[in-house]
């Protein structure tokens, strides 16, 4: 296996295994095994445990990017565009379920506490689609008057919560409920 392979094989481990057991129940020695590395191999590429779960998550982020922002268009109507935005999303994590899983228990830990609020503050940099997006319609009064927070809570609390009830069996999002769900969301959101 070769060293771009092995950091490949570390990440899809780390990936399964915090998706399926969380951080806690992740230790880098079952990492380690799952990837069919050493554990030492490990400290090769990542420093310590807190260092790959904010690595895995960037990877993560950078994955999803380019297939939200797919066909987008910033010249599109203002609505075109949020539904655009969040069809992509829900689609995404539909058929990505183990990334779904991570980023649910990212967004709700120590760690992921810290980058939403560096993120909604203006502090850290990265895939601010959604930040552009809110703000400008903030500004044009296309949204409604609340908080930036609220507008992210609105837009994709339900979106997070029709994903995990797919994810499980509860419910079976096609393409009609989808952009049922969506609009939903819009609705939500707009003035």
């Amino acid at each position: 296996m070769s060293k771009p392979d092995k950091r490949e094989e570390i990440v899809r481990a780390a990936l399964e295994i915090i998706a399926e057991h969380g951080f806690h129940g992740a230790p880098m020695a079952l990492i380690a095994d799952r990837a069919g590395v050493g554990a030492g191999t490990i400290y090769r590429y990542f420093e310590n445990k807190d260092v790959l779960i904010t690595e895995l998550y960037r990877e993560l982020e950078e994955r999803i990017y380019p297939v939200i922002t797919e066909g987008y268009s910033e010249v599109k109507a203002f609505r075109e565009r949020f539904l655009h935005l969040g069809t992509a999303l829900l689609k995404y994590f539909i058929n990505n379920p183990l990334d779904f899983r991570y980023l649910e228990q990212f967004h709700n830990s120590p760690y992921g506490v810290a980058f939403r609020r560096d993120r909604l503050l203006g502090e850290k940099e990265g895939c601010d689609v959604y930040r552009e997006l809110f703000d400008e319609g903030i500004a044009q009064q296309v949204l409604k008057d609340v908080p930036l927070p609220i507008h992210f809570a609105l837009a994709f609390g339900p979106l997070l919560s029709v994903a995990r009830d797919h994810i499980l069996g509860f419910i079976t999002l096609d393409d009609l409920i989808i952009a049922r769900t969506i609009e939903a969301c819009w609705d939500a959101v707009r003035r």
